[in-house]
């Protein structure tokens, strides 16, 4: 999370920690958040971002993130961050901010009946590992600096349909600090990490299958009350759609206490080879 300035809404974000074929999008989104950041008045903090996946980043490279003040108003502040590496543009995020304000505040009631983090619970990184084929050695994900644990891994055999909302707990596995920039930065981190992976489900079919062609194509998130990334945060994700060689995932975030934090959407494309 740690950005160089280089001056005038210019910054150089550091290469990925893990060794995959292509940048994890949660960085890109984690990076363009921060970098938006530090252009808006402190009291303002995150309330959605808008963002496009428009070409795969290089792991080993640094990325080059440019910001423009889009608009500047008492309560609201946008701005727009496109990350480069070369001259290649790889991402855009449109991120909107917001003085803390009191008003009306609702959200339904939910329950969920899962075991908590303590418990003996796959982790995600485990089941990926089970479910991918011709995978030489551990899967690169494992180097995110995440943990994700799978309450509920789908076991039917392939081609049997899998509906269920998806559950996982998730942190980020370092002491982040008080700092709600950098918790909101981390929130945005982890957003990314399985919610498109799902969107084959309910075809009996898993993202790790070597006949799928799969990407990220869009992601929308809405920051709803502070919260912890560093604490573990239920993670419930649903498939919306499928059509169009495309896949619409949609993810909640809750805390402890079961208060909704975030809620989130991303698309994929789907391109599969039976």
């Amino acid at each position: 999370m740690e950005l160089e300035a280089l001056g005038d809404g210019r910054f150089i974000a550091p290469a990925s920690p893990e060794r995959g074929q292509r940048t994890f999008g949660g960085q890109l989104l984690a990076h363009t958040l921060r970098a938006a950041q530090f252009s808006v008045d402190s009291d303002k903090s995150v309330h959605s971002s808008h963002s496009y996946f428009l070409r795969p980043g290089d792991v080993d490279a640094t990325t080059e993130l440019v910001v423009e003040d889009v608009r500047d108003g008492r309560s609201f502040s946008v701005r727009q961050v496109v990350a480069y590496q070369g001259a290649v543009e790889l991402f855009r995020s449109t991120l909107s901010f917001q003085v803390p304000e009191v008003g009306l505040e609702w959200s339904p009631q939910v329950r969920f009946d899962v075991p908590g983090p303590e418990a003996e619970i796959m982790s995600y990184y485990e089941f990926w590992e089970s479910q991918s084929v011709g995978l030489d050695g551990p899967w690169h994900g494992r180097f995110r600096p995440m943990d994700i644990l799978y309450i509920n891994p789908p076991q039917l055999p392939e081609g049997s349909p899998v509906t269920e909302p998806q559950l996982m707990w998730v942190r980020v596995n370092e002491p982040i600090g008080d700092d709600r920039c950098l918790q909101e930065v981390a929130l945005a981190y982890i957003a990314d990490a399985t919610l498109i992976d799902h969107v084959l489900l309910p075809h009996g079919y898993r993202w790790q299958d070597n006949r799928l062609t799969g990407a990220s194509l869009d992601h929308s998130m809405w920051f709803h009350h502070e919260a912890r990334a560093d604490d573990w945060l239920l993670y419930e994700q649903r498939v919306e759609t499928t059509g169009g060689s495309r896949g619409l995932g949609s993810g909640r975030f809750f805390d402890s206490a079961g208060k909704l934090v975030a809620t989130c959407m991303q698309e994929g494309l789907i391109r599969w080879d039976n």
